[in-house]
């Protein structure tokens, strides 16, 4: 069973692995769907993310589809209350942005997919520049207050807006981001680490980072030179330098073999090591995949090997 640990300064205990929920609906149909998440909550699991816009990037998808198969799965399950659910706001092709409107419509429409009646950890996907950091805020704020959301996080938000909508938050004494969800891997640090990251860490907050496998390169799926039969290769060869990805790929390999375990849980495990990050995000299309990041939990690396690791991704 995994351990569990405290979400940012709230009451949400989670697992070091939290289950990414984009292939719901999308690559793994619902039955694929609901064995992993069996599985996964087998294991010891709880933290599972999602967002309304899941999988409107996907040729035939309108939005929805991974939250929609969510709900299915807690009702047929009847075991809402033993996962911390996130989902996100402001991307979904009919609720675009950050407007109290859009945010309170899109809200609704979250729940009924999800079909419970509140959501632990609801995140901005992308932050609106357009819209006033009071409003958004404020609207969120309203939402937590009426028992719709339990805690209010933030993704792909620069340090700036980050950091502004705390001190709002903290001077009217309105609902706080507790989390935040950056793009951040070992194929991609430049996006978290600096200003983002300090001030996740001065502020106490918690980072659950996506794309932590780099959309399956970091499990040596996609080597240069290969040629997949997948949807995400040409994500991968947007997401990963070719030379970064070649020197990461070696070091991997050789940590990986000298533990016996595979490249995607050391990749993982690294990234679990870096300051402020708590549950790295990943992804599971069938449950012949998930063995590989729930040994997350497992795997401490030395010293020497993060070391190793962190000169390799640079």
């Amino acid at each position: 069973m995994m351990p569990l640990r405290p979400l940012g300064s709230t009451d949400l205990q989670v697992a070091p692995l939290c289950l990414g929920g984009n292939v719901f609906g999308w690559t793994a149909d619902e039955a694929g769907s609901f064995a992993v998440l069996d599985a996964y909550l087998a294991a010891g699991g709880n933290f599972v993310d999602s967002a309304d816009a899941y999988s409107a990037f996907a040729p035939g998808m309108k939005g929805g589809e991974s939250e929609t198969v969510l709900g299915k799965w807690f009702k047929a399950r009847g075991n809402r209350s033993d996962l911390v659910l996130a989902t996100k706001v402001g991307r979904h092709p009919d609720y675009q942005g950050l407007s109290a409107d859009n945010i309170r419509a899109a809200a609704e429409a979250s729940l009924r997919r999800l079909q419970t009646d509140y959501i632990d950890l609801y995140y901005t996907h992308y932050d609106d520049p357009d819209v006033p950091i009071e409003e958004v805020i404020g609207t969120l704020d309203g939402l937590v207050k009426a028992g719709k959301v339990r805690h209010i996080a933030a993704s792909n938000i620069s340090a700036e807006r980050l950091r502004a909508s705390l001190e709002f938050s903290e001077r009217e004494g309105l609902a706080r981001y507790v989390a935040v969800q950056p793009h951040y891997s070992m194929v991609s640090r430049d996006t978290y680490e600096g200003a983002l990251q300090d001030v996740v860490e001065v502020a106490g907050l918690s980072s659950v980072p996506y794309f932590a496998l780099a959309s399956g390169f970091l499990t040596g799926k996609y080597r240069p030179g290969a040629t997949v039969d997948s949807v995400r290769a040409r994500r991968v060869a947007q997401l990963v330098d070719p030379e970064r990805g070649a020197r990461v790929l070696k070091a991997l390999d050789e940590i990986a073999g000298a533990r016996g375990v595979e490249v995607a849980t050391v990749a993982l495990a690294w990234l679990a090591s870096r300051p402020t990050v708590l549950a790295p995000v990943a992804s599971a299309r069938t449950v012949e995949q998930l063995p590989a990041l729930l040994a997350l939990a497992e795997v401490t690396l030395t010293k020497a090997e993060t070391a190793r690791l962190t000169e390799a991704s640079a």
